[in-house]
């Protein structure tokens, strides 16, 4: 599917000299460590080795590592917002907008492996930030709409803050779990799907449920 990545958001940023400004270079270097390393390998003085700049340039632009880190986030979340748009993008059915949500929030997660690492981490990041308060709830506003439209369409009934919780829980830990799906199907002989079909099964779990219906 078509997402964008959070360097190509930071590519529109960059300078008239064809690089990036520092606080972009900053961010991708943190984003590339976490990818490589996870959260705990973090380090602003290997941050600033990768960026090219002094070991005092990150505590300069974003205070200490919790600032840097939630600048991450925010910048993954502004990520996931564009890439939920470009997916929903003229499709009226309220139903194959949840499903192309779902995609799009698994692939913006592994396109994107550093900023997830952060993005939902409250230990790590600064829940209080205008910016990652901005982006993250921006995310979840959309994910509430398309659920409130499935309830106007489908089920008056639907409780939509449950209906919400539970789907952003599902996606979160499919995009958490996709790198050992297929090596825990091998050791359990059991069979697994492509990512894609299995957020079309969640959604029709969601509709339906598990429960065979009668005639």
């Amino acid at each position: 599917m078509t997402t964008t990545t959070a360097a190509t958001t930071a590519a529109t940023t960059a300078t008239t000299t064809g690089k990036p400004a520092l606080p972009d270079a900053l961010r991708a270097a943190t984003a590339q460590l976490v990818s490589e390393r996870g959260p705990t390998g973090f380090s602003l003085r290997e941050v600033a080795r990768r960026a090219g700049v002094s070991h005092a340039a990150p505590a300069h632009h974003f205070g200490d590592a919790r600032g840097l880190l939630t600048s991450v986030a925010a910048e993954g979340f502004t990520t996931l917002c564009a890439n939920f748009d470009i997916a929903v993008a003229g499709i009226d059915d309220p139903v194959e907008r949840l499903t192309a949500m779902g995609k799009a929030y698994v692939h913006t997660a592994i396109e994107n492996s550093g900023h997830f690492g952060v993005m939902c981490n409250d230990e790590l990041v600064d829940g209080d930030d205008p910016a990652f308060v901005e982006a993250s709830s921006g995310a979840y506003e959309r994910l509430l709409a398309v659920i409130r439209d499935v309830r106007d369409a489908h089920n008056p009934d639907l409780d939509v803050d449950a209906a919400a919780t539970m789907t952003w829980s599902a996606v979160h830990g499919l995009a958490t779990l996709s790198p050992n799906l297929d090596d825990v199907a091998a050791k359990t002989d059991t069979a697994t799907s492509p990512l894609d079909e299995l957020i079309e099964k969640f959604t029709e779990f969601m509709m339906h449920g598990y429960a065979a219906r009668g005639g």
